[in-house]
């Protein structure tokens, strides 16, 4: 399928592993030009490497204004960018109780200032030319709140708003913003996640994996960790699908009980 991303030039934060790597390949299957960023060079060039060509990667640090003004201005001396990806995000489990102010500092600059930055470099231009599109990368657990992981779940929720309060800016524009939800995925970060519960335990990691779905996750129609490339096609369908703005696709595996 043609999604008419030819030559356009594709911003995916946190695009060296995961599912934004996933994003940016399905991106490039396209014929996009994508620029993905991160803190580690070595990291990036391995990346743009598995990615091919048309695959850029500049060191940034979008936790900080300096970091996210060398991605913009990277990725526009290619050109004007027509998508902006936020998928940059972490997660941890830890215990409400024992999570310091400083920890929560730390997933807001990461998990949503990130977004906030970038994109309000970004949105300015595609509203000045009156063209382009942004997808936050939020979760499942931004509706289904967890427990173990809080910090997670509020910034995740929070990204969930931020998403629809932009889309209110592009009123009557060919501009759009939406946001995306992921449900558990197999990412290296997840899967090294698993693993350690597994040794731990002593255990297969399938039957690990398994006992998460009973226990956590009983409400999931999948059952299972979802393939990451699902998501980098959902996720460019709805980056150049006109007919949706403002919106929350969900990609989560029927993790919640909902209609919409």
């Amino acid at each position: 399928m043609d999604f008419g991303v030819k030559g356009k030039v594709a911003i995916v934060t946190g695009g060296s592993s995961g599912i934004g790597f996933a994003i940016a390949r399905t991106f490039l299957s396209e014929g996009a030009r994508v620029v993905i960023n991160g803190r580690d060079r070595n990291k990036l060039d391995e990346a743009c490497k598995q990615l091919g060509a048309g695959a850029e990667g500049v060191v940034a640090d979008l936790t900080t204004p300096e970091g996210t003004k060398a991605l913009y201005d990277f990725a526009t001396r290619l050109g004007p960018v027509d998508f902006l990806i936020n998928n940059i995000g972490r997660f941890d489990v830890e215990d409400f109780f024992e999570i310091s102010d400083a920890r929560w500092h730390e997933y807001f600059e990461a998990n949503l200032m990130t977004g906030i930055r970038i994109t309000r470099l970004v949105l300015k231009d595609m509203l000045a030319r009156n063209s382009g599109a942004v997808v936050f990368i939020s979760s499942e657990a931004g509706v289904r709140s967890l427990p173990h992981m809080p910090h997670y779940s509020v910034t995740k929720t929070a990204q969930l708003g931020l998403s629809r309060a932009l889309a209110e800016r592009t009123r009557g524009t060919n501009v759009r913003v939406n946001a995306y939800m992921p449900g558990p995925t197999a990412t290296e970060s997840v899967q090294a996640y698993f693993e350690s519960m597994a040794a731990q335990r002593k255990q297969p990691f399938a039957d690990v994996v398994g006992d998460f779905f009973k226990s956590d996750m009983p409400d999931s129609l999948l059952q299972k960790l979802i393939d990451p490339m699902m998501h980098g096609r959902a996720v460019i369908q709805l980056a150049t699908n006109t007919a949706q703005n403002g919106t929350t696709q969900r990609g989560d595996g029927g993790a919640f009980h909902a209609i919409i």
